[in-house]
């Protein structure tokens, strides 16, 4: 185990931003991350946990506590079911789920951060979301301060949501199992239609798990989402703001302020999100108040790959990005009547 005092933590982060920690400790083990987090508590400091660092915002003036990062390593297949432990990467993780010839994950290719991440805010992507093939969350649980092992139902996924995101401060992912399906060499139905179509197929079906993959890998580097240091629409955290779902009667009056806007065959993004909802884009809301790609003067700017991707273009400040995020915010919101809502965590900051 290691420990850093008033250590840097913006290298730990994709967005590159914030400042120190009090203290922050490497683990490398489960038994580590443990006691770590058992000493945090005994001692009442706070504690910020840290993975891939791809969906945190850390603000300017850093953390005061410890800061726990994640670095446990275990990648355990057998047959379909496959447990990552928290620290491992990935889109590693992913690629080796391929080579072994295993569907279900291979569309949420080239996504930044660790495994332990992903039952968080359920990781999703292109088609796929990781609460389709997860069985189980281990977990050490800071309230009853002790291991436990959490179902697929028991972690209450929803849209880039848990039952971990809804109460950050009670578990520490360790490890997550998964059920993978051996379709002979061949991915997931296809979901999603911009995949279908970069594929030449239609949705619903099944192309080699290494062409799913290569084609999401090409679909997200065109967009900025695949982690490049020479490449600043990568120094980011992904999609910034998550997709509105909206009652119908939201969605008829949001579909009225766009024909007012644009006009009356202006049809806005949609897409059914169960019953008497709708889910719309955020990225065309981005869009269509005045915000494109590479908007923006100052150090922080939305990706020029992606109207989605908020960027640090070398020398930004966490404030920097907020004002950039809520003047996008108020934008929209003057715009359609809407309010987007922050994919990242923050820490030490508020949008």
């Amino acid at each position: 185990m290691q420990v850093l005092h008033d250590a840097p933590l913006a290298p730990l982060t994709t967005f590159r931003l914030g400042g120190p920690a009090t203290r922050l400790i490497t683990a490398t083990t489960d038994a580590e991350v443990i006691a770590a987090v058992r000493e945090a508590d005994d001692a009442g400091t706070p504690l910020l946990v840290i993975g891939g660092g791809s969906n945190l915002i850390i603000g300017d003036k850093g953390f005061t506590g410890t800061a726990l990062r994640i670095a446990t390593s275990g990648f355990e297949l057998d047959g379909g079911r496959l447990e990552l432990a928290a620290g491992e990467v990935w889109t590693d993780a992913v690629a080796r789920t391929v080579e072994a010839g295993l569907a279900g994950i291979e569309c949420l290719a080239g996504i930044p951060g660790s495994a332990g991440a992903t039952p968080i805010q359920n990781v999703g992507a292109y088609g796929q979301e990781v609460s389709s093939t997860i069985t189980e969350v281990i977990a050490y649980d800071r309230r009853t301060r002790e291991t436990v092992t959490l179902t697929n139902a028991e972690c209450a996924f929803s849209y880039r949501h848990s039952r971990f995101k809804a109460d950050p401060e009670r578990h520490v992912v360790l490890r997550v199992r998964f059920e993978l399906e051996d379709a002979e060499g061949l991915s997931a139905p296809v979901r999603y239609a911009e995949t279908a179509r970069a594929l030449g197929v239609e949705p619903g079906d099944r192309v080699p798990l290494d062409k799913a993959r290569e084609t999401v890998l090409k679909l997200r580097s065109g967009k900025g989402m695949v982690l490049d240091p020479e490449d600043h629409d990568t120094w980011s955290a992904g999609s910034f703001f998550t997709n509105p779902i909206l009652t119908d009667e939201e969605f008829a009056a949001f579909h009225a302020r766009v024909e007012e806007r644009l006009g009356a065959e202006a049809a806005p993004p949609a897409y059914p999100a169960g019953d008497g909802h709708t889910k719309t884009s955020a990225a065309w809301l981005i869009d269509k108040s005045g915000f494109t790609k590479g908007y923006g003067n100052g150090p922080a700017r939305i990706s020029t790959k992606h109207t989605l991707a908020l960027t640090n273009r070398g020398g930004a400040t966490t404030e920097d990005l907020l004002a950039l995020a809520r003047e996008v915010v108020a934008g929209v919101h003057d715009a359609f009547g809407i309010t987007l809502v922050n994919e990242p965590v923050t820490v030490g900051a508020e949008l």
